[in-house]
């Protein structure tokens, strides 16, 4: 069964930091490239940050460039987005997403090209 699990969300104060974790489980791992996407509230789901199968290439969008980082373990299945210098414009409920592909470098910013997803964690960053 293919599974993609979150982890790490939470109530953080503005500036803080906080470690999500996606663990896959069903999956050849390092044959997926993998997204980050976020919702808020009466807001749609919205591209956070995307790696690449090989964890070559990243991409950010452009509201959290500079602050977030995502990297891989396909050792260990598992892909993370390190948030730093949280925003409350950053709350919202994070998913992970991934794509099977044949590109070892690209990286996908489109929600509508990923087929399996995480269940979703909530982070709330107050002011």
């Amino acid at each position: 069964q293919v599974q993609l699990v979150e982890s790490g969300g939470g109530l953080v104060q503005a500036g803080g930091s906080l470690r999500l974790s996606c663990a896959a489980s069903g999956v050849t791992f390092s044959s997926y490239a993998m997204g980050w996407f976020r919702q808020a509230p009466g807001k749609e789901r919205e591209f956070v940050a995307a790696i690449a199968k090989s964890a070559s290439s990243t991409d950010y969008a452009r509201s959290v460039k500079g602050r977030f980082t995502s990297s891989r373990d396909n050792a260990q299945n598992t892909v993370y987005l390190q948030m730093n210098s949280l925003e409350p414009a950053d709350t919202a409920v994070y998913y992970c997403a991934a794509k099977n592909t044949a590109f070892t470098y690209t990286t996908f910013r489109d929600r509508y090209m990923y087929n399996i997803w995480g269940q979703g964690t909530q982070v709330t960053v107050s002011s």
